[in-house]
């Protein structure tokens, strides 16, 4: 059984005069924050005040980049090059960088978001775009990757250490990808079900596809989403849930 997990969420993303999530209440139960960097969402002042959260909150902090399409919210396909993608993951590490150094704070880890997520995940040349891309900046950063996609392998093999991530509230096909958001089941909206398979993967490295197969996965750090009171009341109930079953949630710097 594992004795650390991680939970993380992603923050920061609002965008002006646009309010997104329930940042300050979610920051009381997750242990890393995954910061929008600018392209998908956020923006400097958006930026500098989820920094101050987090930092107040003894929360972890790691950047969250993509590709630049504010408009779709960065979930459309972008068909761009690795040489391309990893100037956008310099960018936009940069970017983060700027705001934790000026608090006296380090970027922990990197996620990519949405699109360049996912696409990462099943393509092996921009998965090593994006750990390249960590390696360049700064080699101690963690890449924060779908768990036993192309990114863990990239990581891997450019030389950077890497943490397998999980999703409370994603249905997972056969070869431990997501299912997309367009298919019908690609969310788990029973709370009590989701909770059973948050516990289920960190402690026993499995979970059931959408097809109804068992595979195995490894799980360092949980995804959780709380941009609404009752999903902020789900974070908190994961949290409670784990540490009831005795694993330790901590941000993933302490162990990996």
């Amino acid at each position: 059984m594992s004795k650390f997990v991680d939970l993380n969420s992603d923050i920061g993303e609002s965008f002006g005069a646009y309010k997104l999530g329930l940042d300050d209440e979610v920051l009381k139960y997750v242990t890393s924050a995954n910061i929008a960097c600018g392209f998908h969402a956020g923006d400097p002042i958006v930026m500098t005040k989820t920094v101050d959260i987090a930092a107040n909150r003894n929360v972890a902090v790691g950047a969250h980049p993509g590709y630049p399409d504010l408009m779709g919210f960065e979930r459309r396909d972008m068909k761009a090059t690795p040489d391309e993608v990893k100037a956008y993951v310099k960018y936009q590490l940069g970017a983060l960088s700027a705001f934790t150094v000026s608090k006296g704070l380090k970027v922990q880890h990197l996620k990519a978001h949405g699109a360049m997520y996912n696409m990462a995940a099943v393509d092996y040349n921009l998965a090593k775009a994006i750990a390249e891309a960590v390696y360049e900046v700064d080699s101690d950063i963690i890449l924060l990757a779908l768990a036993k996609s192309q990114m863990v392998k990239a990581a891997n093999d450019v030389g950077i250490k890497v943490a397998e991530e999980v999703f409370a509230d994603r249905a997972y096909n056969e070869d431990s990808t997501l299912v997309p958001r367009s298919k019908p089941g690609s969310m788990i909206e029973d709370e009590d079900l989701a909770i059973k398979r948050v516990i289920r993967m960190v402690t026993e490295g499995k979970v059931e596809a959408i097809t109804g197969e068992v595979i195995a996965i490894h799980a360092d750090s949980v995804c959780v989403h709380g941009d609404n009171p009752q999903a902020v009341e789900f974070v908190k109930r994961i949290r409670e849930e784990l540490e009831t079953t005795g694993i330790k949630v901590m941000p993933i710097g302490r162990f990996i």
